[in-house]
């Protein structure tokens, strides 16, 4: 009798929690991700990480950069592996001239918020994001605390 596998319980493979802290997030696109074989065996055991990573674009393709991926310590006995490599996004050409003609304009740039499964498929979810000053930073850490803070007193009322 065949072992069943057991599901998984998230579709999430890793998050950029960074990037909501350090830009705007104006709007969202869902890009494949180009993997080899080691790659999706490694994402398959949480071994992924997007902090620092972004999108550039060389002849009107994305590609990501600084995104991790730790390989396997069997994988890597038998491959050439380069955790930190260029990978190359799958996007749509309407979405590619969208995204290039926002970068090219003053203070926008295209980050990697998330790696997901979608059925055996990863997918990246990248951002058209605008830098954030130093001071917009506090406005943002100090709304979170009021509401945090909120949450308290609304919880406290109600006993």
């Amino acid at each position: 009798m065949a072992k069943k596998k057991k599901a998984q319980t998230s579709n999430t493979i890793a998050l950029n929690k960074k990037a909501r802290h350090d830009y705007f997030i104006e709007e969202k696109f869902e890009a494949g991700v180009e993997m080899k074989g080691w790659e999706v065996k490694s994402c398959r055991e949480g071994k992924a990480q997007l902090t620092d990573s972004y999108v550039i674009f060389k002849n009107g393709e994305a590609w990501l950069l600084g995104a991790n991926i730790q390989p396997l310590p069997s994988a890597s006995t038998h491959f050439v592996t380069e955790p930190d490599r260029t990978r190359r996004l799958l996007l749509t050409k309407r979405e590619l001239s969208k995204l290039i003609a926002a970068v090219e304009q003053k203070g926008h740039t295209v980050v990697a918020t998330a790696m997901y499964w979608k059925g055996h498929l990863v997918k990246c979810e990248i951002c058209l994001a605008k830098g954030k000053a130093s001071h917009d930073k506090r406005e943002t850490e100090k709304k979170r605390d009021w509401n945090r803070e909120k949450q308290r007193l609304m919880r406290s009322a109600h006993k």
